[in-house]
């Protein structure tokens, strides 16, 4: 694959070291900067910037700068968010948060578009279907960027060490833990979590720093620069500000992409699942919270394997039969989170709600992505943008109610959400195959020889 895979790999490792940083911070907001609820606030500003910004930065910025220059300028938001928990408080935590969430939608986007122009010119020049190889890139990407879950928590695990909360639970304390879990009963004992000395969180937060410079110095120097004179021809040719402000809008008149949004939003809904109820509810009600990190290593370790095999497998078995075993881990996790009662001593039944999610998360994240790429493919921009919008409002709603409902209502919650977001991707499928999509594999030759490609079966 030769130069390609090169840049798929720069941009996976980039992605990687920028992620090590901020998944590690994101998991110790609610502990580590629980003053006045400082941390989950600076979370729900973050992801409502991220909507804010879906809606008309990353057609812009690709547009001007092109793919490279719009991951790199995105990193250094995230970069930005690391400076700002140096010194957390509402003068700098909060601006950080606003300064990522702006990057967030076109960091992601320009790496989606990205990884489907490099799939598709390598299509074209091996005569193969250019989605299966977008299939296998996003797979390579998943495969070293969700293990950034177990290096991120690794750090903080290693350097948190000595402030290890190792308080006793008791059974009492145990009847409220999992879906019996309630604000109003809420006894999990996360108010005797000690707050790390302030000599250690220079340490982290500086290694998160470190980190995630290196990432942004890796893509800028090594990252060719694929739609480079594309960018250019628009600078050029520079469309009226408006149309590409509503860019992300018009995208809604595709039908295709109103159904998706139940199953886009779904993939926040599950993560923020994961990382905020499964960890306090049932991890750090019945363990303890120095567990925390040894689950998520777990959930990170899983995706990355299931992610690479998922790229691969879905040559031979088409993405239906992916997204249904997605849907039936995710739903037999969750019937299984009502009845289950943890306890310390089902030590590795946590470890195995962990790895069928991270299993389970491995489908939403490659095969949406390759799904967008596919069907959208005239329009990898706009659409990768609604991707991102429809998962961080996802991903808002999530840790908005996390304070105020009951686990087992946020079970019925995600299990709804689920249900109707498979539903309407079926609805999908039955339009791509009734009428199949043309994907255009190489603009320049599409009216000599355009590419139909159908949905597999």
């Amino acid at each position: 694959m030769g130069s390609h895979l090169k840049n798929i790999l720069i941009v996976s490792f980039g992605f990687l070291l920028l992620f090590t940083a901020y998944g590690g911070l994101q998991s110790l907001q609610s502990s580590l900067n629980a003053d006045q609820g400082l941390g989950t606030a600076s979370l729900s500003v973050l992801y409502g910037a991220i909507i804010l910004s879906s809606m008309f930065l990353p057609p812009i910025l690709i547009k001007n700068l092109g793919c490279k220059w719009t991951i790199v300028v995105s990193m250094g938001c995230y970069v930005a968010y690391s400076l700002g928990n140096l010194y957390p408080s509402w003068e700098t935590l909060i601006p950080t948060s606003i300064i990522l969430g702006l990057g967030g939608a076109p960091l992601w986007s320009a790496k989606c578009t990205y990884l489907t122009i490099s799939g598709n010119m390598q299509g074209k020049k091996e005569n193969k279907e250019g989605r299966d190889i977008i299939n296998q890139y996003f797979g390579i990407f998943f495969l070293i960027f969700q293990s950034s879950a177990v290096w991120g928590n690794l750090m903080s695990s290693l350097i948190f060490e000595l402030a290890d909360d190792r308080a006793s639970i008791t059974e009492e304390q145990l009847t409220h833990c999992g879906a019996a879990d309630c604000p109003v009963t809420n006894v999990t004992g996360n108010s005797t979590i000690d707050i790390p000395p302030d000599s250690l969180r220079y340490t982290l937060v500086g290694s998160y720093i470190g980190v995630g410079v290196l990432s942004v110095i890796l893509v800028a120097v090594f990252l060719d620069d694929l739609d480079k004179e594309a960018a250019q021809e628009f600078r050029d040719n520079r469309q009226p500000f408006f149309s590409v402000f509503l860019a992300t809008f018009k995208h809604l008149r595709d039908k295709r992409q109103i159904l998706l949004i139940p199953m886009t939003m779904y993939s926040g809904f599950e993560q923020g699942f994961l990382a905020g109820d499964y960890n306090k509810s049932y991890v750090t009600c019945a363990l303890g919270i120095r567990y925390v990190g040894y689950s998520m290593i777990c959930f990170g370790a899983t995706n990355s394997i299931f992610s690479i095999a998922f790229g691969k497998l879905s040559r031979y078995t088409g993405r239906i039969a992916l997204f249904a075993l997605g849907t039936v881990t995710n739903l037999s996790c969750i019937i299984a989170l009502f009845l289950w009662k943890p306890h310390p001593d089902d030590l590795a039944v946590f470890f195995v709600f962990s790895g069928l999610w991270g299993m389970a998360d491995a489908v939403w994240q490659t095969q949406t992505n390759a799904l967008y790429g596919v069907l959208f493919e005239e329009h990898k921009e706009a659409a990768f943008a609604n991707y991102r919008l429809w998962e961080s409002v996802g991903f808002v709603i999530a840790f908005g109610y996390s304070s105020y409902l009951c686990v087992d209502v946020k079970l019925y919650v995600v299990l709804a959400v689920l249900v109707v977001g498979m539903v309407l991707y079926g609805c999908v499928e039955y339009i791509e195959y009734k009428n199949p999509t043309a994907c255009i594999e190489n603009k320049l030759e599409v009216e000599e020889k355009p590419y139909i490609a159908q949905s597999k079966l």
